[in-house]
């Protein structure tokens, strides 16, 4: 017990880190937005300011025990699914809790977060809300699922649902990686990852050319900043898990920045080109283009 007890100081070293780098590349991704559109776009430390500001508000507001609860859940979904993983391949230090868990569970934790949330906003009672909720789960259901397929695909194909252990078969050459020996099960996953980021044309939750619904409108002061805390995690913990699925993992630092970093900008990229999706849009597209290519990587193993 000894050793897990000494892992905690560099887990919550790592949530530090990831926490901070979210932050700077959430502001740096609306930065290139904000260039592309011909504006100037927010500074690079508007996100720190932002977020303290709201951790220092209160709200007399009550709407229930789950209402408050949903922001915790949401965390929780980020927290768990980065401190399940190992952040650098190799290291006693920066290897987290993966041993105690696998693949399974950081997909549970992928979802968690979601359904939390849902349940939370849910007990408000407005209908801004139930909208929110059902653009969220029907998008978030549709993009998981070839990005489940390709997991099934990876797992078959290393046979093991050890993170570590995946990460350890794909070492050696740039050859090993499962961009290279299982390109449909990579192709499936970054076309769920477009979805998951929730950046256009897949920011049908949040709809900003609309006006503002969902879970944004109903949380104030600090429950806004433990979903903004997320809104940063979240997305690096889970290019975590691609990095380590399909991308060959990362022995040191640098080089978990420098992979962090590309893989985060093809949304970005994505996003400052294409338009917004309706809904339905948004299902049919992983339906007709991710979800075959899912398949094809689960057969062809």
């Amino acid at each position: 017990m000894e050793f897990e007890w000494m892992k905690i100081p560099w887990a919550l070293l790592t949530l530090f880190i990831v926490i901070n780098y979210g932050l700077l590349m959430t502001a740096l991704v609306q930065k290139i937005g904000a260039r592309v559109g011909r504006r100037h776009g927010i500074p690079i430390w508007q996100n720190y300011i932002d977020l303290l500001k709201n951790y220092g508000l209160r709200t007399s507001i009550t709407h229930g025990v789950m209402f408050y609860l949903g922001p915790v859940f949401r965390l929780s979904g980020g927290v768990g699914l980065l401190l399940f993983v190992p952040s650098i391949y190799g290291s006693e230090m920066f290897s987290n809790f993966s041993f105690a868990g696998d693949l399974i569970l950081a997909l549970y934790f992928v979802f968690f977060g979601t359904l939390g949330m849902a349940l939370g906003a849910a007990e408000s009672g407005h209908p801004y809300a139930a909208i929110g909720i059902t653009r969220g789960l029907s998008q978030m259901t549709a993009a998981e699922l070839p990005f489940a397929l390709a997991v099934f695909a990876v797992a078959l194909q290393y046979q093991t649902l050890s993170v570590t252990d995946i990460v350890a078969a794909q070492q050696g050459s740039i050859l090993n990686w499962t961009l290279f020996t299982n390109p449909f099960a990579v192709a499936a996953a970054m076309l769920s990852f477009l979805g998951s980021m929730m950046r256009p044309p897949f920011d049908v939750v949040l709809a900003p050319q609309e006006v503002p619904i969902g879970p944004p409108t109903e949380y104030h002061s600090s429950f806004l900043a433990l979903m903004q805390t997320n809104r940063v995690l979240f997305p690096v913990a889970k290019i975590v898990i691609y990095m380590n699925l399909f991308f060959g993992g990362a022995a040191n630092w640098p080089v978990f920045f420098l992979k962090v970093f590309l893989i985060y900008m093809v949304s970005a990229f994505v996003g400052v080109v294409f338009p917004r999706f309706r809904v339905e849009q948004s299902i049919r597209w992983f339906l007709i283009w991710a979800v075959p290519l899912g398949i094809i990587a689960v057969v062809r193993v």
